[in-house]
């Protein structure tokens, strides 16, 4: 990632903490930091863009559902990465299945998730 360019902090607990779907998405291996989202617990939803199956390798993909429990939590991963490759993760996470929502994480960093539409999750 280039220094100079603003950074965002995008919070993954599935396919882009993978070295494949990173190299897809963005070009290159993402460094993170492991990180909580908190009030949320993991469902599975089934994608149905069939480009992002063939990247990741995956029909069902990991998701998260906010439940504001205290007791719920997902482990993932926070990376650092450009405005750009934030529009490319948001070009791979596609519309139809996921939307990106701004949380608060453990650790207290303000970070972009991505979060499945109702109409598609597995409980």
């Amino acid at each position: 990632m280039n220094t100079t360019e603003e950074s965002e902090h995008l919070f993954s607990y599935g396919t882009l903490q993978t070295e494949a779907v990173q190299l897809a998405t963005f070009g290159r291996k993402l460094a993170g930091e492991p990180d909580t989202l908190l009030g949320y617990r993991q469902t599975m939803i089934e994608i149905q863009d069939a480009s992002a199956v063939a990247t990741s390798g995956a029909k069902y993909h990991l998701n998260v559902q906010f439940t504001g429990r205290d007791s719920d939590f997902v482990v993932g991963t926070m990376f650092k990465v450009t405005k750009k490759e934030l529009e490319q993760a948001d070009i791979y996470e596609v519309t139809a299945d996921y939307k990106r929502v701004s949380v608060h994480l453990e650790s207290g960093t303000r970070a972009w998730v991505y979060v499945g539409v109702a109409s598609g999750e597995l409980v």
